[in-house]
């Protein structure tokens, strides 16, 4: 079984997707994962090299079958794209305990259980980990607060990992996207949010799923073999900028 293989969790649509179609156009097979089992097993049916693998990123048990029904179908993982994330936004006030648990467990939680359950078979391929945490992480915005928190905590865990990692071969990145043209941003963005982001990103466009997976797969793949421990902002420019572009381009 020489035939690489990549874990991407959030699989059955948008970034993770398209991460996992680059991957296939690079000759790897891919576990796809996700908790949406009718979209999973839809896409997944539509691909070949694939494993489609229904389970909650959340679950310490579920992540487990995971490595193991990932193992036992290609016999080798040499990437991790921990791309599983949830999106909860409101204003502090409103934010509960139970609002923050869902978005912490899967964002945050998700991340370090599938990382961990994955180390022992990375340290065989001497692979590497692609986080995706979010121009979120970076930066502070509005009604974010437990969104944002738990993607700069991954930006942290991305740079334990791969202080502690580095030694067995195993490299730990991250990468940050700002606003990306998925099917559920353009259906819940306004027409006057989107100029506002075009205003606001010196690339003056959102970005597409395919070129946020350009960098992800570039990250896992041999040609990054001496990056690790890197958050990269894939966001048009958005996160350079801070604030004030929108009056000077007036």
């Amino acid at each position: 079984m020489t035939q690489k293989c990549a874990i991407v969790t959030g699989a059955a649509r948008g970034i993770g997707l398209a991460t996992a179609d680059l991957f296939l156009e690079m000759g790897w097979k891919v576990a796809m994962v996700d908790r949406d089992r009718e979209e999973l097993l839809k896409v997944a049916t539509e691909r070949k090299d694939v494993l489609a693998i229904v389970r909650d990123v959340s679950i310490p048990a579920d992540v487990e079958h995971m490595v193991a029904e990932t193992k036992g179908w290609a016999g080798r993982i040499d990437a991790l794209i921990n791309n599983a994330g949830v999106a909860e936004f409101g204003p502090i006030g409103d934010c509960t305990f139970q609002m923050w648990r869902r978005v912490m467990e899967t964002n945050l939680d998700g991340v370090f259980l599938c990382s961990q359950a994955c180390t022992e078979a990375l340290k065989e391929t001497r692979g590497s980990i692609v986080n995706i945490a979010s121009i979120s992480g970076l930066r502070a915005s509005t009604l974010r607060v437990a969104y944002g928190t738990s993607k700069a905590a991954v930006i942290q865990m991305t740079k334990q990992y791969a202080a502690e990692l580095g030694e067995f071969g195993i490299r730990v990145n991250c990468v940050a996207p700002g606003p990306v043209r998925t099917k559920l941003a353009m259906a819940v963005h306004s027409q006057e949010i989107i100029d506002a982001y075009h205003d606001a990103i010196p690339l003056n466009r959102y970005g597409s799923e395919r070129e946020l997976a350009e960098v992800i797969t570039f990250l896992a793949s041999d040609k990054a073999s001496y990056v690790t421990g890197q958050v990269i902002a894939a966001d048009g420019g958005f996160e350079s900028t801070g604030v004030g572009l929108p009056a000077l381009r007036k």
